[in-house]
């Protein structure tokens, strides 16, 4: 069944081709799509196109598919395009020519981009939800390590002193200004599109306000041309949010992995959070992260898939549009997956004692040492020529005692300023 059919026989790998994977993909939208055509027919009996009588049909007929799509028995055969059709055909066959009135004042590209924007409200909400979680984890992990140091550095060379407290609150932080992004992406999407039909409106008197409040979108897309221009640009908002909350968590399985090795020896994890080899046995692989690094650079390739598929596209639908739903959808689930499972995993990271006097972190405190020298009267520059010749020389000798005071140093990390600082 297609909402198109004018009974014109259609060329099988022309059929094949223009469908794709819809089906598949429309499982994931289906609650959705029950969801507006609940306000939709609510709306179009309160204009008169349907009688209270016929919405109860309508509405009890939408009840039964909500439910089988939630106990994950609905289905999408081959004989239908997508789940915007399967729906249609349900109604119509169980309350008849009623069930072919849902379709009355909305075009499929309405369908379909109503649906999509609830899909990306709701899992924003659940990303920011689970977002929050592993921020409470990482601060709590701060919290409990923050005077354990470790050494840091840039260019991959020993620099200057750090903490697990510091690493921690770091990525942490970061996280925030992910959410920043997030909360950008959803009140872009929190704005109803249903109404904009093919891209124009409809002649029927439809009552937009009245679908906003049923489907609980904050506002409404007034213009119905911009309504139908927020394909694509939606997709393209989206995939930044997410993309960079994956490269936060990609850095950081990146250092977890880092960490890990022998050659740094900072942390580990129980055996059985970690892979072996089919020929070294004494292997230990941090496969999680290193998956989870991979996947999250995938995501972070979305943002420029979406600019690719829209970019300078006309006004207007395009079937273009139908390549949006797949990998947004795809990056969605992999990221709730991630996030579950990084929070999982890294609560059982094992944080080890770093010896500093190693003589690997002789350098480590050099910086600290000179600041010593100014505060004691020197300028920077003879305080600096003076520890370098030192080191020079062989002759510096580290001084380990000097703290770090201000905000969000090593001996101050403001655990409790990061915490409130997150958007609720």
């Amino acid at each position: 069944m297609k909402l198109w059919d004018k009974g014109i026989s259609i060329d099988k790998k022309i059929e094949q081709f223009t469908v794709g994977n819809d089906r598949e993909i429309d499982i994931h939208i289906a609650k959705y799509d029950v969801i507006a055509s609940r306000a939709h027919a609510k709306m179009l009996e309160s204009i008169g196109i349907l009688s209270s009588g016929e919405l109860k049909q309508l509405l009890g007929g939408l009840d039964v598919l909500a439910q089988q799509i939630e106990a994950g028995t609905f289905e999408i055969d081959a004989q239908f395009e997508d789940v915007h059709s399967k729906i249609e055909f349900e109604l119509t066959k169980s309350l008849g020519d009623v069930g072919k009135k849902i379709h009355t004042a909305r075009s499929r590209n309405d369908q379909v981009l109503v649906a999509c924007q609830l899909y990306y409200k709701e899992n924003l909400q659940l990303i920011l939800s689970k977002t929050k979680i592993l921020f409470d984890t990482l601060l709590d992990l701060a919290e409990t390590h923050k005077d354990k140091l470790l050494p840091g550095y840039t260019h991959l060379q020993v620099a200057m002193p750090s903490s697990f407290g510091l690493w921690f609150s770091a990525y942490a932080e970061l996280m925030i200004d992910d959410v920043y992004l997030l909360n950008a992406a959803l009140k872009t999407v929190d704005q109803n599109p249903l109404g904009s039909a093919a891209g124009y409106g409809s002649s029927f008197p439809i009552d937009r306000v009245l679908t906003t409040k049923e489907m609980e979108f904050s506002t409404l897309k007034y213009n119905v041309v911009a309504a139908q221009m927020g394909r694509g640009k939606n997709e393209r908002t989206i995939a930044t949010a997410l993309g960079s909350l994956g490269n936060t968590l990609a850095r950081f399985a990146m250092d977890t992995c880092l960490y890990m090795s022998q050659n740094f020896d900072f942390i580990s994890f129980p055996d059985e959070l970690t892979t072996g080899s089919s020929i070294m046995p004494h292997k230990k692989n941090p496969d999680v992260f290193e998956l989870i690094r991979g996947k999250c650079n995938k995501i972070q390739a979305l943002p420029t898939e979406m600019i690719l598929i829209t970019n300078n596209l006309p006004s207007g639908y395009h079937r273009d549009f139908q390549l949006l739903k797949e990998n947004m959808i795809a990056a969605f689930e992999e990221l709730k997956d991630i996030l579950d499972i990084f929070n999982y995993s890294i609560q059982q990271a094992i944080v080890k004692d770093v010896d500093l006097n190693d003589d690997k972190y002789k350098y480590l405190f050099t910086v600290d040492n000179i600041n010593t020298l100014v505060v004691e009267g020197q300028s920077f520059r003879e305080a600096y020529q003076k520890i370098g010749g030192q080191v020079q020389d062989g002759t510096y000798k580290p001084d380990t005692s000097k703290r770090h005071t201000h905000i969000g140093s090593i001996h101050n990390l403001s655990l409790d300023k990061i915490r409130n600082k997150f958007p609720v």
